[in-house]
């Protein structure tokens, strides 16, 4: 698959307003893209690359929740997708009764017996090697793979449900007994935590604030000069939508608040935001692919289609990371 590259802004944000040229960021969209990933690859939903004396994570927190499993809501999307591919004849069921059966089977979710603890799912694996060079990779001296894994039910959040997120920071050379075969849960919580396995594009672009986080007059005048031209300042110039690594926070969901380490009150940046969908109606314009390709590659949903928002902490990555919903 050629890069994904996301077309040229529509206007020029610095050479029109310079105040604003010290606050870009440089951010990595990641472009996931269905493909058949292996633990040696950048991924999103993929295996990773696991030490074998390490034991996978997991959560207690959900001994016999409703679910589905994890195998029927894989194979209800690919029934679904096989069914939007094919010609239908007007006045034809959509679906034959058999696809109907497993589809609504797959969709209403059921007491699934699940031994022991839920083991986490892989989200996120990115290799230094894959980061562009116009980012620094984001982690600790010394290691050079990123690892983010989440728990497939909801946990309560400052701002709503969230799945649970765990990182891990690694060094590859230290990997020499890898894990070859990774643990599943019989059931997840909910069918939108489940990624569909994805290759990454990486690709870094430059961002601005949102306007949330610009001073009032500031952001007036910006948002009013986007418009004149017929753009949008906080779809189309300011912050790019779907998964990233870096870059600025979306501020769409909910307005700006201070944020700062809760182990130590130093300030947090952004490491990741994840988000089921690579553009949506206000933000077309950062879409990079072409013809039908899906907005939503990855099949996942947090919240009312939100995207989850990862901060560490700006003086040590032990510290405990923080999610919000944006």
């Amino acid at each position: 698959m050629p890069p994904l590259t996301t077309p040229p802004r529509p206007l020029d944000v610095p050479a029109h307003f310079p105040e604003l040229a010290p606050l870009a960021r440089t951010t990595v969209r990641l472009h996931p893209r269905p493909g058949s990933p292996t633990a040696a690859d950048s991924s999103l939903g993929g295996p990773l690359l696991w030490p074998a004396h390490e034991p996978w994570p997991t959560c207690s927190e959900h001994p016999a929740a409703p679910g589905h499993a994890p195998d029927e809501v894989r194979h209800r999307r690919r029934i679904l997708a096989a069914a939007h591919g094919r010609p239908r004849t007007p006045g034809t069921d959509f679906l034959t009764p058999e696809e109907r059966a497993a589809v609504d089977r797959a969709s209403e979710a059921r007491l699934i017996p699940q031994t022991g603890p839920v083991p986490l799912i892989p989200v996120v694996q990115l290799y230094a090697r894959d980061t562009p060079e116009a980012v620094a990779f984001p982690g600790p001296p010394g290691t050079d793979l990123l690892q983010l894994l989440w728990c497939p039910f909801d946990h309560e959040g400052p701002l709503g449900p969230t799945p649970r997120t765990e990182l891990r920071w690694r060094t590859t050379a230290h990997i020499t007994d890898p894990l070859t075969t990774t643990p599943h849960p019989a059931a997840i919580g909910k069918d939108r935590y489940l990624p569909e396995p994805c290759v990454l594009h990486p690709e870094p672009v430059t961002e601005y604030p949102a306007p949330h986080e610009l001073p009032e007059p500031l952001a007036d005048r910006v948002e009013d000069w986007a418009e004149s031209h017929g753009v949008d300042y906080q779809y189309d110039l300011a912050v790019a939508p779907g998964c990233k690594l870096g870059g600025h926070a979306p501020w769409s969901y909910i307005d700006p608040f201070p944020m700062a380490c809760t182990e130590c009150g130093a300030p947090v940046k952004p490491l990741l935001t994840i988000d089921g969908y690579e553009c949506d109606g206000g933000s077309r314009s950062w879409w990079p692919g072409k013809g039908t390709e899906s907005v939503r590659p990855t099949h996942l949903g947090i919240g009312r289609d939100h995207a989850l928002q990862l901060y560490v902490c700006t003086t040590s990555y032990d510290h405990p990371h923080q999610q919000y919903i944006q």
